[in-house]
């Protein structure tokens, strides 16, 4: 066998660590793809349910058979006495600077309370249940954080609405009207996979230890609550209130442009060429209409002109996260939910990525190159 290292691009860019039949993201062409299905027209046209089953299965449901998975994913959504009472000093104690911390805390004591088995112990379908049962109940964990933060008292999943309607009646305490709810459908649908970016990535290297489910979740939700990852959405938001009116877009931007600061909800590491996602939720908002989304568009379409000027050639458009926070704030949400609503959406890519991780037994275990001082030297006396 060669040990021999092999130097990589850093952050293993463009590096093909594995094989999948999941997703694959085009980004010169500004398209991705859920298998063989365009994502943004499963987005636009298919369930939360329908699409993770895609995934999960590898066949896109008919009628019938999505149906019974959503009822199946339904009847996972309810959590255990154990973790519904501990969830107030969770609440209490997850701070505001990680918008995921309480539902990492909530997700891995879930895993404990039900004695989640490693995953190189199990069959496919136990996997597979332990993988549904944890994703499935995302949703409530997070609705009943909100809640609980505000001073409400959680709201029990009902069994006759979907993932999304049901996410939506949680938070609120009340039904959703339809628009939100195919607003909010798109949205996740459209976030549930995206190649192996860092959290994708982070859950197939636990899988590939053969560690439990929970594990293999939690940890891509700390990889997910990095800025420079899913932790941005309000940080848009963020943007156009300080920018405050549209003559203001040009002098907003070269001060940061002067100050070098990174202009969140543009750029992505893959896409060359619009993203896809924010076309997709772009025709969302703009259905809503209204002045915040008039001007989110016209900050949209102003700040590309301006980075052009700045940096010639690297041609900088809107990512998911643009639009996908505008949004959310219509459908009303606070923007501490932003990044635990991704989350949601994103954790049922990681099942079907751990899933098919799982079939292989060989372990993720890359080299790095030491660069500090010589060894071996004399351990020095302690004086």
């Amino acid at each position: 066998m060669d040990n021999a290292p092999i130097d990589v691009p850093r952050g293993l860019t463009n590096v093909v660590v594995t094989e999948t039949e999941l997703s694959d993201v085009r980004g010169h062409e500004g398209f991705y793809h859920y298998r063989q299905y365009s994502a943004t027209e499963l987005a636009a046209s298919r369930t939360v349910e329908d699409v993770w089953k895609l995934l999960l299965d590898g066949e896109l449901p008919d009628a019938a058979a999505g149906d019974e998975f959503a009822a199946e994913v339904a009847a996972q959504a309810p959590l255990s006495q154990d973790l519904a009472g501990i969830l107030p000093i969770i609440a209490r104690d997850a701070g505001p600077a990680d918008p995921l911390a309480g539902l990492r805390a909530a997700l891995a004591l879930e895993g404990s309370q039900r004695g989640l088995l490693p995953l190189y112990d199990l069959t496919r379908e136990q996997r597979r249940d332990d993988l549904i049962g944890l994703a499935a109940r995302v949703p409530t964990i997070v609705a009943a954080l909100a809640r609980l933060r505000a001073g409400d008292r959680p709201v029990e999943p009902r069994p006759d609405l979907g993932l999304v309607a049901n996410y939506l009646y949680m938070l609120r305490g009340e039904e959703a009207e339809d628009a939100h709810v195919a607003a909010l459908s798109a949205y996740l649908v459209a976030a549930i996979d995206h190649g192996f970016n860092a959290s994708t990535f982070a859950t197939r290297v636990i899988a590939s230890t053969g560690a439990d489910a929970a594990s293999c979740l939690v940890g891509a939700l700390g990889a997910l609550s990095g800025p420079l990852h899913g932790g941005a959405p309000s940080r848009a938001l963020d943007s156009l209130d300080e920018i405050g009116t549209p003559g203001h877009i040009d002098a907003w931007v070269s001060e940061q442009l002067r100050a070098g600061v990174r202009i969140m909800g543009f750029g992505h590491p893959v896409y060359r060429t619009e993203d896809p996602r924010s076309a997709l939720l772009k025709r969302v908002a703009q259905g809503f209409g209204g002045p915040r989304v008039d001007f989110a568009v016209a900050v949209e379409e102003r700040i590309p002109v301006l980075l052009e000027r700045h940096k010639p050639g690297r041609a900088l458009h809107t990512n998911l996260e643009w639009y996908a926070a505008v949004v959310m704030e219509h459908i009303g949400f606070e923007r501490t939910l932003f990044t635990p609503t991704f989350a949601a959406a994103r954790v049922l890519g990681w099942t079907a990525n751990v899933l098919e991780q799982s079939t292989d037994t060989k372990i993720i275990r890359p080299s790095a190159r030491y660069v500090g001082p010589p060894a071996p030297q004399p351990v020095p006396a302690r004086t």
